[in-house]
């Protein structure tokens, strides 16, 4: 299982949000990339970054941000946050990015979503948002009537190799992720599914192995002192 240590970049800093909630906001550093930098010497082998400036305008809001970690790092980087055109992708892509995660856009507009995935492949990812069991959109402030595990199948039916799975109400508790609905979509579907969301002990990180997952991002725990990336490392290596 591969572990993604989460960068989320705010107003040019890396910042964390509880329940992705905009107004709850710490900051825990004024360069993403130093951080990037740092999660890679201590083992990380992928970034998971978020551009929360895009996810709520729908612009590549940080993309010389962006840019630089890409250029940074030997690691892959997969981002998310306001991608919704080929543009955009096509950017990121030329930029060094590995993977782009199209959030908002899987629901509301199909179209490119289904351009995206066959024009670039594997290099597409889609983040399913979820409070309740139903896909939040925009930036976590709208929650729309689509069903999660429905939306999983659709996305694989469309050719989609991974979706990162976030339960909202998990997000930065540090009170452990939602397993019963990770279970719901994992067994759902044969694309890779990541969890995210709520990741906090190498207990936690060990029964996400064990449910066959395959990756988990790691935030909050990770900058509050919680949870060590070496800690984390070793949760995944003696799962089984």
């Amino acid at each position: 299982m591969i572990l993604f240590p989460a960068i989320d970049i705010k107003n040019g800093k890396c910042v964390r949000l509880t329940q992705g909630d905009y107004n709850q906001e710490t900051i825990y550093s004024s360069s993403p990339a130093d951080m990037a930098a740092k999660w890679e010497k201590k083992g990380a082998e992928y970034l998971h970054v978020v551009d929360l400036d895009g996810a709520k305008t729908g612009t590549a809001a940080n993309q010389d941000i962006i840019s630089r970690i890409t250029g940074d790092v030997s690691i892959p980087v997969q981002i998310g946050g306001g991608i919704r055109s080929m543009e955009t992708v096509e950017k990121y892509i030329e930029a060094g990015v590995s993977r782009v995660i199209i959030g908002t856009a899987a629901i509301n507009d199909r179209d490119f979503l289904m351009k995206a995935v066959s024009t670039c492949d594997d290099k597409i990812a889609v983040s399913i948002d979820a409070r309740n069991g139903y896909v939040a959109t925009n930036g976590w402030t709208e929650t729309s009537r689509v069903n999660a595990a429905d939306l999983v199948k659709e996305l694989e039916a469309l050719g989609v190799n991974t979706v990162i799975y976030t339960d909202i109400l998990k997000d930065g508790m540090l009170k452990g992720p939602n397993f019963g609905e990770l279970q719901t979509i994992n067994n759902a579907t044969s694309i890779n599914v990541i969890a995210s969301g709520g990741v906090t002990t190498k207990e936690d990180i060990c029964k996400l192995k064990n449910q066959n997952l395959y990756g988990a991002i790691i935030g909050k725990a990770l900058y509050d002192g919680t949870l060590s990336f070496e800690e984390a490392l070793e949760g995944e290596a003696n799962a089984g």
